[in-house]
């Protein structure tokens, strides 16, 4: 039963992420709670850490530079996702995905995820090319527009209410204490000149 008032409207949320981010995706699982207990509807839109951090002398999530092209293949396959097969799709391409690269830690998994998700295995072949950087160089100037450049991953923007970085939780909520947080979350964005409310970050739980 979702826990709404049934004569308020379906409320619009638009979630930016990076899918190499662990806590985005613990973040993206208290969403998928919301959903049950609150009326919204998610957005999926993709960011990059790697375009964030370009501009740096050092990228924070990639110090040895080591990584580089294949930080942004994930995001590119999620870019390709959501272009050809719509919002839905990348929702449950990101499901998959997470479960496997964050949970699971088989970073090989791209290509069971696609499939888990019913969507094509050549769209895998877009990961190591540069054909849909431009659409996640807009996409993530979008999301990092209304939040400042010095944040990070997710973010989250709520119809009508106001835009905010996180929240960053682990493990995620679930029942009506993922309502409850979410319930936090959207009086907290609606106030401007609300900005930073934080404490060290605990381990990483992927309940």
């Amino acid at each position: 039963m979702n826990g709404t008032d049934p004569e308020r409207h379906r409320v619009n949320v638009d979630f930016w992420f990076d899918p190499v981010c662990p806590y985005t995706w613990i973040t993206a699982r208290w969403l998928r709670e919301v959903e049950r207990v609150r009326d919204i509807r998610v957005q999926w839109r993709v960011m990059s850490l790697a375009m964030l951090n370009e501009t740096r002398e050092i990228d924070p999530e990639d110090p040895e530079g080591l990584y580089g092209e294949y930080m942004k293949a994930h995001g590119r396959v999620c870019a390709a996702v959501r272009e050809r097969h719509g919002n839905e799709a990348l929702g449950r391409y990101f499901d998959a995905l997470g479960q496997r690269i964050h949970a699971r830690q088989d970073w090989s998994g791209m290509a069971a995820a696609l499939a888990e998700a019913g969507l094509p295995a050549e769209l895998e072949s877009v990961a190591m090319t540069a054909q849909y950087d431009a659409v996640v160089r807009a996409s993530h100037e979008e999301g990092v527009a209304l939040v400042g450049d010095d944040v990070g991953t997710p973010v989250l923007s709520v119809e009508g209410v106001g835009a905010v970085f996180g929240p960053v939780v682990s493990p995620a909520p679930r029942g009506e204490a993922a309502g409850r947080l979410w319930d936090g979350v959207v009086l907290m964005a609606g106030v401007t000149g609300f900005y930073e409310f934080r404490r060290p970050y605990g381990e990483l739980d992927f309940g």
